[in-house]
């Protein structure tokens, strides 16, 4: 066995576990409906297929060797990975949205638009994963394989640049939001009015849990999108291997900075798993700058 297929299927393991509970709650309980969870419900479903993809590559490799199975495996991890980062995005712009339309957020054009973008993301990505399966592969043609067979050099490039314009998207929009921030801070200076401090405390705290995932964010992806661009299928499988692993943790501490923080969540966990709160709980509405 090679040990880093045994870490990348352990990993897997852990994203899939560790979503499939933030999945059961988002689906067992009704107050947990509002946009935000919608999105963090979509983050969480990516996740978690591409943790079974990655347990699925896994045994397909080692107990069913088959090409047909090892495109259509590789076309699912795609798949996943680009809806689990496509949902990042979508939530960036959620926050990014519910900060400078804070009076309009709770509409129903904000709901739709939040479904149109869902939609859209995961058709896109549902289509990055059919390409190798309907034909965009290297395995009749080796000389055209990248650092990720049997993916071509030209598909890895694609979703190489998807990764960046993704990426400085959602680091636009940060700037603005933060900008946003200063700007609240400010009219706050300017009326002495100290009683929305604690709303300023809120959306601070916002922003920072924004600068974390976007940090986590491309501390994982960076550094494989970019061998994907540079690196050449010659060279030895441990540097993908060792790009493609940290690129997985993402989707492992996605659940923990979007879900398990939030005190909803937690109350709904805990009713799902031991029963330890009651029915009468109180579930609390998001402000438009809750993270």
């Amino acid at each position: 066995l090679n040990p880093w297929d045994v870490m990348l299927c352990v990993s897997g393991t852990a994203i899939a576990c560790e979503n499939a509970l933030v999945v059961a709650i988002i689906c067992y309980s009704p107050a947990l409906r509002t946009p935000m969870f919608v999105l963090v419900g979509s983050l969480a479903t990516a996740d978690l297929l591409a943790g079974l993809g990655l347990i699925l590559n896994f045994v397909f490799q080692y107990v069913i060797r088959s090409e047909t199975v090892s495109l259509l495996t590789v076309g699912f991890l795609v798949a996943s990975f680009a809806a689990s980062v496509s949902s990042l995005l979508a939530i960036t712009v959620d926050r990014y949205l519910s900060l400078y339309n804070a009076l309009t957020y709770y509409s129903e054009r904000t709901v739709f638009c939040i479904h149109t973008m869902l939609a859209g993301a995961w058709g896109v990505s549902l289509c990055l994963g059919l390409l190798p399966v309907l034909g965009w592969n290297c395995l009749h043609d080796r000389t055209s394989c990248s650092v990720v067979r049997p993916l071509t050099k030209s598909n890895v490039t694609l979703l190489s640049a998807s990764f960046f314009l993704i990426f400085l998207i959602m680091l636009h929009l940060y700037i603005e939001i933060c900008k946003i921030v200063c700007r609240h801070a400010h009219q706050i200076a300017l009326q002495q009015h100290f009683l929305t401090a604690s709303h300023y405390v809120t959306t601070k705290k916002g922003v920072s849990t924004l600068a974390i995932i976007l940090g986590t964010f491309g501390a994982s992806w960076l550094p494989f999108a970019i061998y994907c661009v540079v690196g050449d299928p010659d060279y030895p499988s441990v540097y993908t291997y060792a790009t493609l692993l940290p690129a997985t943790y993402n989707s492992m501490i996605n659940p923990i900075i979007y879900a398990y923080r939030n005190q909803e969540i937690q109350r709904s966990m805990w009713v799902l798993l031991c029963g330890c709160f009651q029915a009468k709980v109180s579930f609390r509405s998001r402000s438009p700058s809750d993270v």
